[in-house]
């Protein structure tokens, strides 16, 4: 009974099964390039609000728009790194 418990498993994912894998990177790349480009876009906005409200002094525009550009920088860095990552993913999963 012990024996068994401590004898690895010979389990492995197929991924041999997933045929279409040059496309799901394709899609995925897409996806996060539009998400990308409008972080990016969200980016520019939320400066050019935060520096129109802080000069006319209105600071209640201004706090939201600086929280709106620090949103819009962490969503551009987690899609910029999501394309190299899911990439990643892709390519080691294909070596397993």
């Amino acid at each position: 009974m012990i024996r068994a418990l401590l004898l690895p498993a010979d389990v492995f994912p197929d991924f041999g099964a997933v045929g279409a894998d040059a496309q799901l990177r394709a899609v995925i790349g897409a996806l996060l390039t539009f998400v990308l480009v409008i972080a990016v876009l969200m980016l520019i906005v939320s400066a050019i609000v935060w520096a129109v409200a802080s000069a006319n002094g209105n600071h209640q525009a201004a706090t939201r728009a600086r929280t709106g550009l620090f949103v819009a920088l962490g969503a551009a860095v987690l899609a910029g790194g999501g394309v190299a990552w899911v990439n990643w993913l892709i390519d080691l999963g294909s070596t397993l």
